[in-house]
């Protein structure tokens, strides 16, 4: 089962989720989205909760209220840390956990250390956590549906990343367009005005028509 959040302190509000137990966690680990974010209190058995980014927002930027009801849960869902002060969660991006076949179930690992990140929890702060539980929903969900979700998910990013660059080209034909329009505008142009000054200048050659006595004799 997959238990579901919302925190309202962010606008809009965060969309959490994790799983029910170890079990579970060996599904999210594998089908999680490249917007998610995992957290787990750090050297104790915990569960696996995920934070789901909204377009244009940062793990690395996480607000501090959201970071705050992450952690409080996290540590409500430690047997051993939900009764100690006090405490570290870690988080870091879904695509830099690191499972090996060597592993436990449940258990992951690192690929970059260096994009690992702490938060420091005092006390599990009640009000907190029931805000986070009293509206939560519980999801029965197999592999197989999570593996559909994330196929779906990521069919959407290909298209919508796929119409972004249709667009981006046709800006960048457009543009194109209109600066060959100006550029040929401004020959036009340019070519009338050397056509203007060709004819003023056989204008006057024909007034003088090469003696500089025709002008004089005009008025005799």
């Amino acid at each position: 089962m997959v238990l579901y959040f919302t925190s309202t302190v962010v606008d809009p509000p965060a969309f959490i989720y994790m799983g029910k137990d170890k079990n579970e966690n060996e599904h999210l680990i594998e089908h999680g989205f490249e917007e998610d974010v995992w957290f787990h209190v750090d050297k104790l058995s915990s569960a696996h909760v995920y934070l789901r980014l909204n377009p244009g927002e940062s793990w690395e930027n996480i607000p501090k209220p959201l970071l705050d009801d992450l952690a409080q849960l996290v540590k409500a869902n430690s047997i051993e840390g939900d009764k100690k002060d006090n405490l570290t969660i870690i988080y870091t991006p879904w695509s830099n956990l690191k499972k090996t076949g060597d592993m436990a179930v449940g258990q992951v690992g690192f690929k970059k250390n260096k994009m690992v990140k702490r938060v420091h929890v005092a006390t599990r702060i009640n009000t907190v956590v029931n805000r986070l539980y009293k509206n939560h929903v519980v999801i029965e969900k197999k592999a197989s549906e999570l593996k559909q979700e994330k196929t779906v998910h990521e069919m959407a990013k290909r298209t919508q990343s796929r119409q972004k660059e249709q667009e981006r080209q046709r800006e960048e034909y457009e543009r194109v367009q209109q600066w060959k329009q100006q550029a040929s505008e401004r020959s036009y142009a340019s070519m009338f005005e050397d056509a203007d000054m060709a004819g003023n200048s056989n204008y006057r050659n024909l007034d003088h028509d090469g003696d500089p006595t025709s002008l004089e004799d005009d008025f005799m």
